[in-house]
């Protein structure tokens, strides 16, 4: 019975040395942490959902306290929570130069007006299709394969699939890129939400070949670029590019384009 009593006290002797030792050894080697890191993060959404660049919100704090991201970079906070964070770094309110931006799909070839080369049996995802060969059902290469994995990266239920293109709710999207990152054929792409017109084409084939595939696709004709008085318009690989920090939405380029290839953002 003595021999159990002093195990037992033996134990709990050495219990609390540990105990002590433990303590004494996490003030020692203590990693001070700025305290900025925390608010800032405490005023981050949360979502985690990548669109600023970084591992999630913990990593976007600390990059922000460090002077290495943008107190905007948070996409899904926007201009409030950049106003939070510069008061919280004592710095000057930036939100007012934070353009919003949204997710745009640069693809009109929907599945009445683009041609199918075949019947695609496969998984339900656009990377899977875009390696088999012809890039997928559709005849146009560029265009949007129309099977969704952009919805399932989506963490916002901003984009849906409707007549086999990707369609992009405005108001739900946040501009994290995930959706971006994700389509094989690179049709999704974040422009400024205040763009008054753009582009819903792809392809960078010639006017001849894009004609053979689809009813409604940039046959880069340059004639949008000629009636742009603003310099927004630019054709880069026979396709038409338009800046939407320059566009002033005065419309002549989907006026005169023959193929009404490009779209008023209302």
């Amino acid at each position: 019975m003595t021999v159990i009593i002093w195990s037992v006290a033996l134990l709990a002797l050495l219990g609390i040395l540990i105990g002590i030792l433990l303590g004494v050894a996490g003030k020692v080697f203590a990693v001070e942490v700025d305290e900025r890191v925390t608010q800032v993060r405490e005023s981050l959404p949360g979502n985690n959902c990548g669109g600023c660049g970084y591992a999630g919100c913990d990593g976007l704090a600390e990059a922000i306290v460090a002077g290495e991201a943008q107190l905007s970079a948070c996409p899904v906070g926007g201009a409030a929570v950049a106003a939070k964070i510069a008061e919280i770094m004592g710095m000057e309110d930036s939100s007012a130069e934070v353009a919003r931006k949204v997710a745009y799909v640069k693809c009109s070839g929907t599945c009445e007006r683009t041609k199918s080369q075949y019947h695609y049996v496969g998984e339900t995802d656009c990377r899977e299709a875009a390696v088999v060969p012809g890039r997928g059902e559709k005849a146009c290469s560029y265009g949007c394969l129309g099977l969704g994995s952009c919805v399932k990266e989506c963490p916002f239920d901003a984009i849906h699939i409707k007549d086999g293109i990707a369609e992009v709710d405005r108001e739900k999207c946040v501009a994290c890129g995930r959706c971006v990152a994700v389509c094989p054929n690179h049709v999704i792409e974040l422009i400024p939400d205040a763009s008054a017109y753009a582009v819903q084409c792809n392809s960078e084939d010639k006017g001849k070949d894009v004609m053979a595939v689809c009813e409604t696709g940039c046959i880069g004709c340059g004639i949008c670029v000629k009636q742009c008085e603003f310099d927004a318009i630019t054709l880069e690989n026979n396709l038409a590019r338009i800046d939407g920090e320059k566009c002033q939405g005065c419309g002549k380029c989907a006026e005169k384009c023959p193929k009404k290839v490009i779209f008023a953002r209302d």
